[in-house]
């Protein structure tokens, strides 16, 4: 084995031992029985569908599908399987108890880790199969994304955690946070003209972000940072969700069905409001982000404000581009993996950080808070780019195409370092609020 593929193999292990630890922290190691057992809200499964999922999950891709091994347990592949299954109904499937699937999850685990051991993964990479595709062991790829898919349902069950009625039992982590610089200007321009959007070379890419491509856009403004309680809160205040005006022909549809009048978990509470977060009752801060609005709340304020969300192209420029050079980056403040001193991700605190909170995760426009904090709605419909390729199977993303699901970007608190950069796209339907998302506003226009 050389160097190289040593390197990766460490990091691969480090990071299944990451999201496994993190997964049960969410599951077992927080609830009873009776709290994993049950469905905290028809928009969730069960937690303990998702703490056996991501290990079926992980028998089928790595040792199945990459390391040739038999089927440890078929019989449970139907349980699990989120297209047959719909969240509304998992709770009454004849799921595996909690410890039944953790000791399922403990022993797919042993194996995987030889499986790794063995494995050629094709470092360095990505390249290309002797018949012209890519290969589920090309630069790790498998592994990363089984590393991303388990990370990913551990925010999907934070959000049911967020919805589950009783006392708290997740605690945030005390760590040292980036200084705070709130932005001096409201937002930033953005000269038109050409960027390649997208990537083909990004070993943790999914099948959606690629393959890279030039896209020409004309100049706009965006805000320098995601729009605040204390905004969201001015809204309110004139009569935003009373006003038909601002809202789309869909969009007031929901709002009359709900009854809506502020983002989720929100109680008025005396002249402000306060909000339930993770068990807890607090004042709601304002400086920071707005999160649980869904699409049609983010374009009414738009609207409301004069402005409009941006595409997810205006997203990504905004993030990525470097003026100076020309070239798109990782990450806004360049290739090196997130710290906290760029962006608050990985569940070390329970919400977002305050506007101005990551100056040093900041794109080389000036755009801050791009990664972490809160998923931003833009006005883009979910499809594939010119040229895009289902892989490793089309219902990762390709069977959601142009369905009506809005792309998200930029990842949140909830997200995992490792599965967040600048070319992720993440897509929900417009009227989701339980995910931990905000938004930011652009508009057209030449500099003044």
């Amino acid at each position: 084995m050389n160097h190289e593929q040593e390197r990766v193999k460490e990091r691969i292990a480090a990071e299944l031992d990451r999201s496994r630890r993190r997964s049960n922290g969410l599951t077992i190691e927080a609830l009873d029985d009776e709290g994993l057992l049950a469905q905290h809200s028809p928009l969730m499964s069960p937690l303990v569908w998702d703490l056996a999922h991501v290990g079926n999950y992980e028998e089928q891709w790595l040792l199945r599908a990459a390391g040739g091994r038999e089927a440890l347990r078929p019989d449970i592949d139907g349980l699990y399987d989120a297209f047959e299954n719909p969240r509304a109904d998992r709770v009454t499937l004849p799921l595996l108890r909690p410890q039944e699937a953790r000791e399922y999850n403990d022993r797919v685990r042993k194996e995987v880790l030889d499986t790794l051991d063995s494995a050629d993964l094709g470092v360095p990479g990505p390249r290309e199969a002797s018949d012209g595709r890519r290969s589920l062991l090309d630069a790790g790829f498998v592994f990363h994304m089984v590393i991303q898919h388990e990370h990913q349902h551990d925010e999907t069950m934070l959000a049911t955690h967020q919805l589950r009625k009783g006392e708290p039992v997740l605690l945030e982590e005390v760590g040292t946070v980036a200084a705070l610089r709130p932005p001096v200007e409201d937002e930033v321009y953005v000269p038109g003209g050409g960027f390649t959007m997208g990537t083909d070379g990004d070993p943790w890419s999914y099948d959606n972000e690629g393959p890279s491509h030039e896209v020409v856009l004309g100049p706009y403004w965006i805000d320098t940072a995601p729009v605040t309680n204390a905004a969201y809160q001015r809204f309110i205040e004139d009569g935003g969700y009373q006003n038909r005006r601002w809202w789309s022909r869909e969009g007031w549809e929901w709002r009359e069905r709900t009854s809506a009048r502020a983002p989720a978990f929100w109680s008025p509470e005396g002249d402000g409001w306060s909000r339930r977060r993770f068990g807890r009752q607090e004042m709601v801060p304002s400086d920071e982000p707005v999160q649980h609005v869904n699409f049609h709340e983010a374009a009414a304020y738009a609207a409301w404000a004069g402005r409009r969300l941006p595409s997810e192209a205006e997203w990504e420029k905004a993030a990525r581009f470097d003026p100076g050079t020309g070239r798109t980056r990782r990450y806004p403040w360049g290739d090196d993996d997130p710290g906290p001193r760029h962006a608050n991700l990985g569940q070390r605190k329970l919400g977002p950080s305050p506007a101005g909170r990551h100056p040093d995760g900041a794109s080389p426009l000036g755009v801050q808070q791009l990664i972490g904090d809160v998923w931003e709605w833009t006005s883009t419909t979910f499809t594939g780019y010119p040229g895009f390729s289902a892989f490793p199977y089309p219902e990762y993303s390709e069977v959601f195409f142009d369905q009506g699901y809005k792309v998200l970007r930029g990842g949140s608190w909830a997200t995992h370092p490792t599965a967040v950069r600048s070319t992720f796209r993440n897509w929900d339907h417009a009227i989701r609020r339980q995910i931990f998302s905000g938004f930011r506003c652009a508009r057209d226009g030449e500099p003044a």
